[in-house]
């Protein structure tokens, strides 16, 4: 039985599809942010299929597995609706998009080696998208993007094989995710979205599916464009932030002030966001986003100084680390060379399965430089290899072998750990990038404490 046909540029028809729940939905890229857009899709009633090129993630799902752990309250959902059969994966793109009428891609948009924003995979799936689109669909780009891609690109090569003509028989636009790994279900749910379309009526359209499935406010924007220049507009104001902070916790530390005694106190005034210094900005957004603007900036003649050296601070972070942990060990009268540190958290944030750019890598290649035996704890990644090392499977099976701990990432569980296991190690040497230990506290312990940002 052939599927219904829905004109995706007609609101009349997609309000009756969303209402009779005929409308079939294809998200392709399935992993932190598609696998919970998927399933958001499915659980409003709607026909939904993953795609994605990672053949054990397609298997797991298909088997009733739940991949993401460590995104609260999706694991219930996805069971449900592996269960109602309202959503299965594949690796078949070619079967996927031809039998479905909306396409959302949550495709990764990293960066290469030259800091350069790589669409490879936006690009690729375009390109395929020319080929086997069915007429009348409507694609709508999650992923984070620069301003002007999808004008400038996207619709070229959807349009390049001449058989789909944009505004004529196929449809574009954006909906921006705006998740916070960790907290996703919990940002579905709450926060505001942006809408953009190829056209106003494309707008209202997308608005119109998204308010079917999230119960959240949706901004239509007049382009494109515009949703994602707002996209990039935060993330990057997070990211200039964090550097601004990080700076001045340098120089704080200089005249022993603590900065995160500044920071609390400063939180006060009604017109103060609060940002934390650290070891420094990962994940797969933030330092993206600063280069998708830098990028831009390029591409268009301008410049963007403020970003470009907030980017600067914010990459010099890990080699502060360094420099605090070397100032521990000459106050301790013993070598760096030969001795063993254990990192304290590998995720590039707290509470999270992800390494993304994470900035314990680079601070684990300068220990190793300096002839260092680095061991990890992380309670995401146990006893699993990261960055060629074999993870431990707790803390206290190391401990008393140990030079010195430096906490990388604020995980909870490094919140419940008492000062005085710190004791334990040959030297009780602890930095703290994160603001999780109490610098009063360590010197009553007797630890050769150096905290980021906390002063001497």
């Amino acid at each position: 039985m052939s599927k219904p046909k829905i004109t995706m540029n007609n609101l009349e028809d997609v309000t009756k599809s969303l209402e009779s729940k005929i409308l079939r939905v294809c998200v392709i890229g399935i992993g932190r942010i598609g696998l919970p857009t998927a399933l958001s899709f499915a659980k409003s009633g709607l026909e939904t299929i993953g795609v994605d090129i990672n053949t054990q993630l397609v298997d797991d799902i298909n088997s009733g597995k739940f991949p993401l752990k460590d995104e609260p309250g999706y694991e219930d959902i996805f069971h449900s609706v592996i269960k109602n059969q309202k959503f299965s994966a594949t690796t078949n793109i070619e079967d996927a998009v031809p039998n479905s009428d909306l396409i959302l891609l949550s495709l990764p948009t990293p960066m290469d080696e030259n800091n350069i924003p790589d669409y490879t995979a936006l690009r690729t799936v375009a390109s395929n998208l020319a080929e086997i689109l069915s007429e009348h669909s409507l694609v709508i780009v999650e992923s984070t993007i620069e301003p002007g891609f999808i004008e400038d690109e996207m619709v070229s090569l959807i349009s390049k094989s001449g058989r789909l003509t944009v505004e004529e028989n196929f449809f574009i636009g954006v909906c921006p995710e705006n998740a916070n790994p960790g907290e996703i279900l919990h940002d579905f749910t709450n926060l505001p979205r942006l809408v953009g379309g190829i056209n106003l009526d494309i707008a209202k359209i997308i608005k119109t599916i998204y308010n079917f499935v999230f119960s959240v406010e949706l901004i239509e924007m007049p382009n494109c464009k515009t949703a994602n220049a707002v996209k990039l507009t935060t993330n990057v104001f997070r990211d200039i932030n964090i550097a601004f902070v990080s700076e001045l916790s340098l120089m704080f530390e200089k005249l022993g002030i603590d900065t995160n005694k500044v920071l609390e106190a400063a939180k006060k005034k009604y017109n103060f966001q609060i940002h934390y210094p650290g070891a420094g900005v990962g994940g797969p957004c933030l330092p993206i986003n600063s280069y998708q603007l830098l990028n831009t900036a390029k591409r268009t003649g301008s410049n963007l100084s403020i970003i470009e050296y907030g980017r600067k601070i914010n990459e010099q972070m890990p080699q502060h680390v360094i420099n605090l942990t070397l100032d521990a060990f000459n106050e301790s009268k013993i070598k760096i060379e030969n001795s063993n540190i254990l990192i304290l958290g590998v995720s590039y944030k707290p509470n999270v399965k992800d390494i993304q750019l994470t900035p314990a890598q680079e601070i684990i290649e300068k220990l190793q430089e300096q002839g260092v035996s680095v061991h990890i704890y992380d309670p995401y990644f146990v006893s699993k290899e990261i960055f060629g090392i074999q993870t431990e499977s707790n803390v206290d099976d190391v401990i008393q072998d140990l030079d010195a701990c430096i906490l990388v990432t604020a995980h909870d569980e490094f919140k419940k750990l008492p000062i005085s296991l710190f004791n334990k190690m040959k030297h009780p040497i602890l930095v703290d990038t994160r603001g999780v230990f109490d610098p009063l506290e360590a010197e009553s312990a007797k630890l050769t404490f150096r905290g980021l940002g906390r002063g001497k």
